[in-house]
C-alpha cells in the first residue's frame, strides 16, 4: 500500500512567492512525494532494533511505558500509523479560513519572537499546503529582507533520497527554490553563479533555531511525522555534529494548528524520534524544555 502526499507547484509557490512580493512561478507541476509504507516501516524497524539500547538526550523518549525492547517497535509504528490517519482527517476538515486564521496567528508570534529575532542561522521548513502545513511564508520572507541580513543565514531542505536522507542548504532568495526531481521545491546544490550552496553540515558556525514540521505533537515535545524519518535522522546527524564542535545545541521549534495538539503521552515513540523543544500554536508559544523556558520569562 502506498501513500501518495501531492501538492502543486503552482498553488505552493505563489502563496510563498507573493508574499515575499516576487514573481510566480508559470509552470504548472504535480509535486507527488510517494512513501512506500511498508517498505519505510520494515527499515526503520531495523534501523531501530540496533539502536534500542542506546541512550537518548531527552529521558521521556521511551516506548509508551512499555519497556524498550524491539518487540513493541511494530505496537508502536501501528499506533502511529492510526493516529496519523486520525490526525490528516482533523486538518483536512479544518475550515480554510480557521487555517488562514491560525497561520496568521502564529507567523506573528514567531515574528515577535525574541528567539527568533535573535537568531543569525535558522533552518526552516518550505511549507506544502497539501500536506495542511503550517505556512512559514511571513517568517522566511522577513529572516530574508532583514537589514542586517548580510550577517544572517537560512537553511532549507532538499531530499535526497527515499531513504530518509536529506540536507539543508543555504538560500538567500526565495527564486533559489525550484521543482525538484520528486517534484518538491527545494534549492538546486549548485546557485545561479555556479557555485555549490552551502550545507548547513559544513557551516562553519552553528544553528540557532531549526523551525520544524509534523503531523501531531504533544505537550511533552513528542512529535509524530509522517513516516519519512527525514527530520529524526538529520536533527540527530546534525545535534551529533554541534556536540562534537562544542556548539550550543539548536532551539527546536514545532509549528502547530490548534487540531496537532495533544495531550501529554499521546504519542508513541522511540528511541530514534528526536522531541522538540518548544511548540508554537495559535494559543502561544509553549516551553517544554529548559532551553525553551528561558525564552518564557
Amino acid at each position: 500500500m502506498l501513500h501518495v502526499y501531492s501538492c502543486t507547484t503552482t498553488a505552493r509557490s505563489s502563496r510563498l512567492l507573493t508574499s515575499l512580493q516576487v514573481a510566480s512561478m508559470s509552470s504548472s507541476h504535480t509535486l507527488a512525494l510517494t512513501l512506500p509504507f511498508h517498505t519505510q516501516f520494515s527499515s526503520r524497524c531495523a534501523i531501530l532494533r540496533s539502536s534500542v539500547n542506546k541512550n537518548t538526550q531527552r529521558s521521556f523518549v521511551t516506548m509508551n511505558g512499555n519497556g524498550d525492547t524491539p518487540d513493541n517497535l511494530d505496537l508502536i509504528f501501528e499506533q502511529k500509523h492510526s493516529l496519523r490517519s486520525k490526525i490528516r482527517r482533523a486538518l483536512k476538515s479544518m475550515d480554510p479560513i480557521q487555517r488562514s486564521h491560525e497561520d496568521n496567528m502564529i507567523q506573528d508570534i514567531v515574528l515577535q519572537a525574541p528567539w527568533f529575532r535573535s537568531s543569525d542561522s535558522i533552518c526552516a521548513y518550505i511549507t506544502c499546503d497539501a500536506l495542511r502545513e503550517v505556512s512559514t511564508s511571513r517568517i522566511l520572507s522577513a529572516f530574508l529582507t532583514d537589514p542586517s541580513n548580510d550577517y544572517k543565514r537560512l537553511y532549507v531542505p532538499r531530499v535526497e533520497d527515499k531513504n530518509s536522507n536529506m540536507r539543508m542548504l543555504k538560500i538567500t532568495n526565495v527564486n533559489d527554490l525550484v521543482a525538484s526531481s520528486m517534484n518538491i521545491l527545494e534549492p538546486e546544490p549548485v546557485d545561479r553563479s555556479g557555485n555549490m550552496r552551502e550545507d548547513v553540515m559544513q557551516a562553519t558556525e552553528p544553528v540557532d533555531l531549526f523551525i520544524l514540521p509534523g503531523l501531531a505533537f504533544d505537550r511533552s515535545g513528542r512529535r509524530l511525522g509522517r513516516c519519512g524519518g527525514y527530520y529524526d535522522l538529520f536533527l540527530r546527524n546534525y545535534r551529533q555534529r554541534a556536540e562534537e564542535k562544542s556548539w550550543k545545541q539548536p532551539l527546536l521549534v514545532a509549528l502547530c494548528y490548534s487540531v496537532q495538539i495533544m495531550d501529554e503521552g499521546s504519542i508513541p515513540v522511540t528511541p530514534f524520534d528526536i522531541p522538540v523543544d518548544a511548540l508554537v500554536s495559535p494559543a502561544g508559544f509553549i516551553p517544554i524544555s529548559p532551553s525553551a523556558f528561558k525564552w518564557s520569562c
